[in-house]
């Protein structure tokens, strides 16, 4: 890529995120009943209709609002963002599970990387990636856990 190509992106990427800075925040005229209807939509779609099905039925009257907090903020407003495209976010997110040890929540995200389109040979370098920034055991646990769930699809 020229420099020139370089920074024609670079300048396009921060006019659409100034654009995007500018118009406030994405979704601040919905309901909270709206926001958790946008927010369960994206939840289903990027960690399957099974795994929703399986939080709601686990839901009690302890977590209930828990779960209402996250699928309202954590995706009818943030994942809902038109500022980074799910790829792009399922990288972020998987690179934070690897360095913060949640290793479940992390299991959950490989399996919403592939929903969401990235290949096996981009979640190895996600994790190669957070390997040489949050360090070399956060990123062995992860392969180790990220090759069982691709086990279990079927892709490793």
């Amino acid at each position: 890529m020229s420099a020139a190509s370089g920074e024609s992106t670079a300048n396009a990427n921060a006019g659409a995120a100034a654009a995007a800075a500018a118009a406030g925040p994405v979704g601040g005229d919905l309901s909270d009943r709206e926001r958790v209807a946008r927010g369960m939509a994206v939840r289903r779609e990027v960690l399957s209709d099974a795994h929703v099905d399986r939080a709601i039925a686990g839901t009690t009257e302890f977590t209930a609002d828990f779960q209402d907090f996250i699928t309202r903020t954590a995706w009818g407003d943030i994942w809902s963002r038109p500022g980074l495209d799910r790829r792009s976010r399922s990288v972020a997110v998987l690179t934070a599970m690897i360095a913060l040890g949640h290793h479940e929540e992390f299991e959950m995200h490989v399996r919403a990387a592939r929903r969401n389109g990235l290949t096996v040979a981009e979640i190895t370098e996600v994790i190669l990636q957070a390997g040489l920034y949050c360090g070399v055991p956060a990123a062995n646990t992860a392969f180790k856990l990220a090759q069982g769930v691709l086990a279990e699809l079927g892709e490793a």
